[in-house]
């Protein structure tokens, strides 16, 4: 049978108690959930199974892809260099990046890549993963095609090209690797368990994703490959439920949807965001930096989010009419996730970040339909927590 291991505050014993119960008849395969309050875990739960034949227990040190919740970590690279004052998010591209002007993207700036609303939304064509793993190639390619619309007017959510836009980037600034300058920044100051790929020490703590059955993918009929943004997207994304899983992947260093990591360790990166900057002592940005990363950008309709977004310079902002609409619209709060179900909130009022990692995809964008059922008790139970 599949087990629940827990740390938990007995305010949070009802949050615990859902993730057992989802453990316990199967909704989840196998599930990391951390909760942290003023740079303090008061819950850290993890249990099921990292294997599809349940077979091989999730344990502490547990690590899975998390698909576009490598975001988070990428976005907050890019406003490290903002508060150093080396990168301005209102200078185009081009400043940093000058092949990238070619084709129409003169005046693409730093905040439409941040906001996902650069146009450049996917690769012009297929890509494989071999390609992506050419960092220096694959850029070329996205320096030489041409916005899919005007830089600015819409978001259009870049699924997996965001981290070599944001990483060459921060490469071209830094002259490191954004795994390098990831690393050194911040996951290892956090003593965070994150790495861009799997290294060949860490592959028998690494659980399998498991996919959604192939019946969940809307079908595409009536969509036109020259003009539908979500077809185009899909079609020039690396967006098989598997992709985790092959060894190639895991090899490569992706910085839009290639991380592996747990509950806790993005618990650790989010309060950098929830704490104003500071965790441990040790300033990340300043508080004037994330009031800026902060500020929404852009709210439409957005055809690969298949939902109205709210984004910020990277994180996206609560609406109650886009993803995960139960999260409270109130300043202060932020959040993101990966394909499948994973998802990281930041609240900065309540000096709280919540993170949750899972194995067993469903097919969303950001959380899955267990996520709807912890959030609305995680924010139940911190009522509880604050009057104790």
């Amino acid at each position: 049978m599949a087990e629940l291991h827990n740390s938990c505050h007995p305010a949070f014993n009802s949050v615990r108690d859902l993730l057992q119960q989802k453990i316990a008849d199967g909704g989840e395969a196998g599930a990391s959930l951390c909760i942290n309050i003023d740079g303090k875990n008061v819950v850290d739960l993890w249990g099921g199974y990292a294997d599809v034949s349940s077979s091989k227990p999730w344990e502490k040190d547990t690590i899975t892809g998390i698909w576009s919740s490598t975001k988070i970590l990428t976005i907050l690279a890019a406003h490290i260099l903002v508060d150093r004052g080396l990168l301005d998010v209102n200078e185009p591209v081009a400043k940093y990046w000058p092949e990238f002007a070619a084709n129409g993207k003169e005046d693409v700036k730093v905040s439409h890549i941040l906001s996902h609303t650069s146009g450049v939304v996917a690769f012009d064509g297929g890509i494989t993963i071999e390609e992506m793993q050419d960092e220096q190639k694959a850029a070329q390619r996205l320096a030489e095609q041409a916005p899919w619309f005007t830089p600015g007017s819409q978001s259009a959510y870049q699924y997996t090209n965001y981290g070599l836009l944001v990483g060459t980037i921060v490469h071209r600034i830094t002259g490191k690797s954004l795994a390098q300058f990831i690393s050194e920044e911040i996951t290892t100051p956090l003593g965070a368990d994150f790495q861009l790929g799997v290294s060949e020490k860490d592959e028998a703590r690494t659980a399998d994703t498991i996919p959604f059955p192939p019946d969940a993918i809307p079908s595409a009929e009536g969509l036109d490959p020259t003009t539908s943004i979500l077809l185009r997207s899909l079609i020039g994304s690396l967006m098989d439920a598997s992709t985790p899983n092959k060894p190639i992947f895991r090899k490569s260093q992706n910085g839009a949807m290639g991380g592996f990591s747990n509950a806790r360790a993005l618990a650790s990166v989010g309060s950098i965001v929830a704490l104003d900057g500071t965790v441990n002592d040790r300033q990340y940005l300043t508080s004037h930096t994330i009031d800026e990363m902060l500020k929404e950008q852009i709210r439409s309709a957005d055809p690969n989010i298949m939902a109205n977004s709210r984004f910020a310079l990277g994180l996206s902002l609560p609406a109650t009419d886009g993803v995960l609409p139960y999260i409270p619209e109130e300043d202060g709060i932020c959040f993101w996730g990966g394909f499948g179900g994973s998802a990281v909130v930041m609240d900065r009022r309540r000096r709280m970040t919540i993170s949750y990692i899972m194995n067993k995809m469903e097919f969303r964008v950001v959380g899955n339909s267990r996520f709807d059922i912890y959030f609305p008790e995680i924010y139940k139970a911190f009522e509880k927590y604050n009057k104790i």
